[in-house]
């Protein structure tokens, strides 16, 4: 049936308020405007940032929301004005847009478009409205995506087409758990050959780090987490060791130090932890350390340490999406994957049907998932 310029009728992930499991519900999603494409969503990655949500840990999130940002699916229709992407084509939504004209994406070091709603919270599209109803009730968007729904819409500098052969159920995790990793080793920290690491966190996103520092060179990489039961995968994708801060006396920082003659090149938080990204900074070599805050933390968090630890040479930066300027570079990765660059096979630990979402939480927070996809 054609449901070009129709209300779609579908299934959605509700989530009320904070706190609360999420809701399946039938929704209405409401055609795409201009500049506007609706994708019917095949699959969808549970990441820690839509946590953030359920736990209420974003200042300003409204409410009601349909949250999930990491997916993969097929254009159903577009607006007036929409040429990069055609119903049938296979496309990952972009949990940051590319406009190609602000500031930000004129820059070629800069990659956080101006016209994200990530910070901004509003919940609504461009033109200040909602595509989804709910029980006669308007539904909030979650940075222009909401993937935890069957259907959705995104404006059209939010969607990548991809290679028609790709396997959506594995790239879906390109659109931003792969993407923040994986960048963050080879287009954030630039990690040379022959150099040393240390992920600290090593859930999908630090996996993704140590595969990326691995393709780049590096002679050892050292895997930090409270979990030794996430060693061997790390091992597997390119960790040379592992450690875990609970098996130590002395701080962690310093067990590295000495296991690295004075502290590693690069090191990467990908937790999401003040204390942690403090100890990543004192893990790096005191003159020329470079540090790259991966994890996001709370809206409440604070960073603070000595002074010296950066006046002696040693660096701090951050990224979202590891640099990357989304629509270019979601296609490149995808394509490098087909080629065999790298496998993503060992970073989705679990697949589940949609409506067991709920479930696909629970695997997180335990620490029993590395990623989980839902399947629609």
């Amino acid at each position: 049936m054609d449901t070009t310029g129709k209300v779609i009728k579908c299934r959605a992930a509700v989530m009320w308020d904070s706190h609360k499991p999420f809701s399946i519900e039938e929704i209405e999603v409401a055609p795409p405007k201009a500049h506007e494409v609706r994708i019917k969503i095949l699959f969808s990655g549970i990441c820690r940032t839509d946590d953030h949500i359920v736990e209420g840990a974003i200042d300003g999130q409204k409410f009601p929301v349909i949250v999930g940002h990491e997916a993969a699916g097929i254009v159903e229709s577009i607006g007036d004005g929409v040429t990069t992407v055609k119903p049938g084509d296979k496309v990952i939504p972009l949990a940051l847009p590319q406009c190609g004209e602000c500031r930000s994406c004129v820059e070629p070091e800069s990659n956080v478009c101006y016209k994200t709603d990530f910070g901004k919270n509003t919940g609504l599209m461009s033109d200040n409205t909602s595509r989804f109803t709910c029980k006669g009730q308007l539904i909030h968007h979650y940075i222009n995506m909401s993937t935890f729904s069957e259907y959705t819409v995104v404006d059209d500098i939010s969607v990548a087409k991809i290679h028609d052969g790709a396997p959506l159920d594995k790239v879906c995790v390109i659109g931003c758990g792969f993407s923040t990793g994986y960048g963050s080793a080879v287009n954030v920290a630039k990690v040379k050959a022959g150099s040393t690491c240390a992920v600290f966190g090593l859930g999908g996103i630090g996996l993704s780090v140590i595969i990326g520092c691995k393709i780049a060179g590096a002679s050892k990489i050292i895997g930090v987490d409270v979990n030794s039961d996430k060693f061997v995968t790390a091992i597997e994708l390119g960790a040379t060791e592992c450690i875990n801060p609970k098996d130590h006396k002395k701080p962690i920082h310093e067990v590295l130090k000495e296991m690295t003659n004075g502290g590693v090149h690069y090191s990467f938080e990908c937790i999401g932890n003040t204390d942690v990204m403090v100890s990543a900074l004192q893990s790096s070599h005191f003159s020329a350390g470079i540090t790259v805050i991966v994890g996001l933390a709370d809206s409440q968090a604070k960073l603070s340490f000595d002074p010296m630890l950066v006046l002696s040479g040693r660096t701090i930066k951050g990224a979202f999406l590891g640099g990357y300027k989304s629509k270019d570079s979601i296609p490149q990765l995808v394509s490098d994957m087909m080629k065999g660059k790298f496998s993503l096979d060992r970073l989705i630990s679990h697949k589940l049907p949609f409506i067991e979402i709920n479930k696909g939480f629970e695997l997180l927070r335990k620490g029993k998932s590395i990623r989980t996809v839902l399947q629609f």
